[in-house]
């Protein structure tokens, strides 16, 4: 598989290319980036192609990874769709819902695979555990605590325009509903929302299952606060998301797996741009909630 890279931000320095140009079943082609600069000296780094022009990019390669904000992210999904490319996404696909619907609908009439890289979902240690609590029965109630120190630390994403603007919500919301909606069914309602601390957002969802479950989540908490947990309680007892020693390189290399095996088989992977959709259809609706607006489903 041709593989380009569409970002040049830290995650993408940190994470995508170095995945990309590592990863023996595939030809790294390429980089485009919103800076050119920025993408000439990533693509110098790890022994490929700068490319000026985005369509020139999509017209060299079977499929593209995504590491932008999510506006452009959903815009430019889109267009390689329509090009033919299958798409590894970073979440959220979308911060609306009709820009995540657009993604959708471009793969599925362009008959393109999707996945997105929700991190826990490729990491082998929390992948198998959410399949061993997806597949028991019983659920009664579960927490979810995403609390991250982006905005209190010297973090790299400190100065990301669209964690600012959305705040946690969007961007470690994601990654709490990765792990609760394959466990407990969808979200049939977000009966409460409040807001704490800054840009702390606690949230109560009604599951499809019949249980309930709490998030609390934060970009804001003090460093020696910051940690991510999933409680989940039950018949068969309580149990926690076990720690991952995988690393996030690790995991979009099997995230990258992924999509290889579902454009190769055409059978869609569970993380795929469907699942992304339904995602910011549940994080709309809380945010509808934090504002104020009528109840959301």
């Amino acid at each position: 598989m041709r593989m380009g890279l569409l970002g040049t931000g830290p995650w993408a320095q940190a994470v995508h290319a170095p995945a990309l140009s590592g990863h023996d079943d595939l030809e790294f082609v390429g980089v485009w980036g919103r800076r050119p600069e920025a993408a000439a000296s990533l693509a110098d780094r790890h022994g490929t192609r700068a490319y000026d022009d985005v369509d020139a990019l999509l017209a060299d390669v079977d499929a593209v990874a995504v590491a932008l904000p999510p506006a452009v992210q959903a815009e430019l999904a889109v267009r390689a769709a329509r090009a033919g490319c299958h798409l590894l996404l970073d979440k959220p696909i979308a911060t609306t819902v009709p820009d995540g619907r657009a993604v959708v609908e471009a793969a599925e009439r362009a008959g393109v695979a999707s996945v997105v890289f929700f991190t826990t979902r490729f990491q082998p240690e929390t992948e198998a555990w959410i399949s061993e609590q997806g597949a028991a029965k019983g659920w009664f109630t579960a927490r979810a605590q995403w609390l991250g120190a982006v905005f209190t630390s010297d973090s790299p994403f400190a100065a990301s325009p669209w964690r600012r603007e959305k705040g946690a919500l969007w961007d470690v919301g994601p990654h709490a509903l990765s792990v609760l909606l394959p466990v407990l069914g969808d979200v049939r309602r977000v009966a409460a929302a409040a807001r704490g601390p800054r840009d702390t957002a606690h949230l109560i969802l009604e599951h499809a299952g019949g249980a309930t479950s709490t998030l609390t989540l934060s970009l804001t908490a003090p460093p020696a606060a910051a940690g991510a947990l999933v409680e989940l309680r039950g018949e068969t007892g309580v149990t926690v998301l076990p720690t991952s020693s995988t690393s996030a390189l690790d995991a979009f290399a099997r995230a990258i797996d992924a999509l290889r095996t579902a454009a190769r088989t055409g059978s869609p992977h569970p993380c795929d741009a469907s699942f992304g959709l339904r995602v910011s259809e549940v994080l709309a609706a809380a945010e509808a909630r934090l504002a104020g607006d009528s109840p959301a489903q």
